[in-house]
């Protein structure tokens, strides 16, 4: 009998909280009922299935080449980029230091590299050094 009464109260609850709470329905509302079909709910078995599992790379390693994936290489179930991953830089698990970025596969600091003055391939011409990121500061 008690299990009844939650039963009841449950579902007094759900109606309420499905109904609309404003008495009269806005203008657009009206205009939409009027054009609109009304929505029908269609259920198939193969709507109802579960979705399947992400792919990930490990076991698909194709996916980083589609277009819009973030790299083409493969790095603890995610795809990445090695040639400028702070992360992966060069391979798998090497990771830069804090001040230092990866450019061409390689970790550089930006600050004081000539060929990477700033920012990858940003290179210092012939007798000047890069300080500070930039190229001949002083």
């Amino acid at each position: 009998m008690k299990a009844l009464k939650i039963f009841t109260v449950i579902a007094l609850f759900m109606a309420l909280a499905n109904t609309n709470l404003s008495a009269t329905p806005s203008q657009d509302e009206e205009d939409r009922s009027q054009v609109e079909p009304p929505f029908v709910r269609i259920t198939s078995r193969f709507l109802a299935q579960k979705p399947r599992g992400a792919r990930t790379c490990n076991k698909y390693p194709r996916v980083c080449r589609v277009a819009g994936s973030p790299g083409p290489d493969c790095c603890k179930k995610k795809c990445v980029n090695v040639t400028v991953d702070r992360v992966n830089c060069g391979k798998c698990g090497r990771k830069c230091k804090h001040s230092e970025i990866c450019c061409k596969g390689k970790c550089v600091n930006p600050m004081s590299n000539k060929w990477h003055c700033g920012g990858c391939n940003n290179g210092c011409d012939k007798g000047s050094k890069c300080l500070y990121g930039m190229c001949s500061y002083a």
